[in-house]
């Protein structure tokens, strides 16, 4: 098979879409020796970024080629997603698979592959900038319309497409994205480097994720004030911050008080010896489709609390603490439970590790390729 991966959107670094395109296209090159990869970009100021990132997955043999287009993406959004017009096989040449990224979705003669990875422009419009939510619809209409298997990364998401969109729930497959191998339990040298780089406290609360009104990092914010606040925590901890991570978004904006930090987007080296210095790790976001800073956490031995809703009850089962997003007094008695009960702690990180470890990126590669063989086997029966 010849088969074309648009890897547009890894130069978001920093976005749970970023790392899930590199992670998979990684893992593919690595496990599949037999088939033919081209992988395909279209950027205008980030095209060198594809490019170094193209070159460092590449393996040194005649099956992977590149091919970068150094057009904005805007480009794209008007040619394919709103006029449909210039099938992909115009810059690529003939291929037999086109897995299209979540942003861009062009017409090809290829089978047509592509992830959705949450229907949040639908769902949660109000958390959503109105350019993306143009953006995504359109590209979801020529989803629905002509491709020939959509990837789903959880049954959350592939009820959404089936029950919002009426997608034909024949042509989903659910793979769940996998975890990096480095999220694990870290030196405490390490802890203790990253503690004094980022200027820590001995204790700190995370948060992980970029700051947008969907992560709820308000409603966050309103429940450590309440938790630091607790006599009893307050009695039987040192001092407690909340600390965020992640790239700035769009109309969020936090406190930097002494005891709320926000970090910004990180060194990615850091980032498992953060969480693994963290005493909870705290993800009640709005609406995610997937949401790996949960697993990455569990990974690291970090009690979690997350939400109830979707795809992050799924992705953490029983292994998480699991409140309502919209109510703070919530959010504060589950965090407020963990620092109270160290049976209940021991417990979630345990059961944490056990559920982190169910989920690769191998396993979702191996999914992944089964599915292209199936579609093009299929095709030519």
């Amino acid at each position: 098979m010849r088969i074309a991966i648009d890897i547009s959107q890894v130069v978001y670094e920093g976005t749970g879409v970023a790392k899930y395109t590199a992670e998979l296209v990684k893992k593919l090159l690595e496990i599949d020796k037999v088939n033919r990869y081209l992988l395909f970009g279209m950027s205008l100021r980030r095209q060198k970024a594809l490019k170094d990132f193209a070159e460092s997955v590449l393996p040194l043999n005649s099956r992977t080629m590149v091919k970068i287009l150094p057009l904005p993406q805007k480009a794209g959004q008007i040619l394919w997603n709103k006029l449909h017009l210039v099938d992909i096989e115009q810059f690529t040449g003939r291929i037999d698979i086109f897995h299209s990224s979540d942003w861009l979705q062009p017409p090809a003669r290829a089978k047509k592959v592509t992830t959705v990875h949450d229907l949040v422009v639908y769902k949660y419009p109000q958390t959503s900038h109105p350019d993306i939510i143009r953006a995504h619809k359109e590209r979801l209409r020529g989803v629905k319309k002509e491709c020939d298997l959509v990837f789903a990364d959880s049954l959350a998401t592939k009820d959404d497409l089936v029950n919002l969109l009426k997608f034909n729930p024949a042509k989903i497959e659910v793979v769940y994205a996998g975890l990096g191998e480095e999220f694990k339990k870290t030196r405490c040298e390490e802890i203790d480097r990253v503690r004094k780089k980022y200027e820590l406290f001995d204790d700190y609360i995370l948060a992980v994720g970029t700051l947008e009104p969907r992560k709820n990092l308000s409603r966050v914010i309103k429940a450590f004030e309440k938790v630091s606040r607790n006599p009893l925590v307050v009695s039987r901890r040192k001092p407690l911050e909340l600390v965020t991570v992640g790239k700035t978004g769009w109309q969020e904006k936090l406190p930097q008080t002494r005891h709320i930090r926000s970090l910004g987007y990180i060194d990615q080296k850091d980032l498992p010896a953060l969480y693994c210095g963290a005493c909870l790790f705290v993800y009640p976001s709005l609406y995610e489709g997937f949401g790996l800073p949960v697993l990455e956490a569990m990974a690291c031995g970090v009690p979690v609390v997350t939400s109830d809703r979707g795809s992050l009850k799924e992705i953490a089962a029983d292994a998480a603490l699991a409140v309502d997003p919209e109510e703070v007094e919530d959010i504060a008695l589950k965090m407020t439970r963990i620092f109270m009960d160290e049976k209940l702690k021991s417990e979630l990180i345990k059961k944490g590790l056990e559920n982190a470890a169910k989920f690769t990126w191998k396993k979702t590669a191996e999914k992944v390729l089964s599915f292209y063989k199936k579609l093009v086997r299929n095709s030519s029966s």
